[in-house]
């Protein structure tokens, strides 16, 4: 591959330069992402999902205090597609980030988690597209919490830019996520954001 089109994931809507102007200048309400090559608006999260977050957050400090969920950090993924992803969250040990700009290596990441929106995008961009890109980024654990069918999904052991082990379990099930996240994960409490 040459330098040149290391820039340019296939089918690119543009570069990772353009993108990163672009999401330096979009307005304060506007999320962007990009996924594959192609450029992404993260929806806006409604009350369920940002509660949702929070409570992951608080199992995580709650049993791991040295590790931090961090809202909508921007990470490098994607290999050589050149991808730039805001997971919802992203667990890492406390100052990971210190002096970071926008965009972080996903290395030393431990888990992206993401919860579904209700919106027309959410089966390609948080089934597919991110859960490869955080694979392909070798990110050990990625956790997709999906309001459709009211089911937390885990995926681990990532190899070859796809997870090899997927478990899925319903609302009110324990969860144990595995190494290197190792924490437990009593979801009786998301049965109050079911349907």
């Amino acid at each position: 591959m040459t330098p040149s089109s290391a820039d340019h994931a296939p089918h690119a809507q543009m570069s990772v330069e353009e993108f990163e102007q672009l999401a330096r200048t979009a307005p304060e309400t506007v999320t962007l992402e990009l996924i594959n090559g192609k450029l992404e608006v993260k929806p806006v999260p409604d009350g369920d999902h940002d509660e949702i977050i929070m409570w992951v957050a608080m199992q995580c400090m709650q049993q791991q205090p040295e590790l931090r969920l961090y809202r909508e950090r921007g990470l490098r993924i994607g290999g050589y597609r050149n991808g730039r992803a805001r997971p919802d969250g992203t667990l890492a040990q406390a100052g990971r980030f210190a002096g970071d700009g926008e965009w972080s290596d996903p290395d030393r990441v431990l888990m992206t988690v993401e919860v579904t929106s209700h919106d027309h995008d959410t089966d390609s961009r948080d089934r597919a597209e991110k859960r490869d890109g955080y694979a392909s980024a070798s990110i050990p654990v990625y956790l997709l919490i999906d309001r459709d069918d009211d089911t937390l999904v885990v995926h681990s052991e990532p190899e070859k830019g796809r997870y090899r082990q997927r478990t899925t379990f319903g609302y009110g099930d324990t969860v144990r996520l595995p190494g290197p996240v190792d924490i437990t994960l009593d979801t009786e409490e998301l049965k109050n954001y079911s349907g």
